[in-house]
């Protein structure tokens, strides 16, 4: 894979994750007040670090031919940091759904 490549795999990733940002933003808007600032500080979380794979894709982008292999490992870094706070925002999202049914699927009992 050469730099050109890479840069355009980096960039797919992360408008990946902003797309499913996005979503999870949308929920976030409707969740109840006392789930808000936990939604809201694992958002800003990823989006510090959405920020930072940025700014290492564009160093990776900037680097002369020879020296974007060296730059590969610490944009494997942060792709893995992105995951890792992605998938940590959307268990968050995903546990409280799962904890709090609403009145569609609770029961009621007879």
């Amino acid at each position: 894979m050469n730099r050109d490549e890479y840069v355009e795999k980096l960039k797919a990733q992360i408008d990946h994750w902003n797309g499913e940002a996005t979503k999870l933003e949308a929920r976030a808007k409707q969740a109840k007040a006392g789930v808000k600032a936990e939604y809201a500080a694992q958002l800003k979380q990823f989006r510090k670090r959405r920020d930072d794979a940025i700014k290492e894709m564009r160093r990776i982008q900037a680097a002369s031919m020879d020296a974007w292999s060296e730059l590969m490992g610490a944009g494997d870094a942060m792709l893995k940091n992105m995951q890792d706070a992605f998938e940590k925002a959307r268990a968050s999202f995903s546990a409280d759904t799962r904890a709090k049914p609403t009145a569609a699927r609770r029961r009621r009992p007879r």
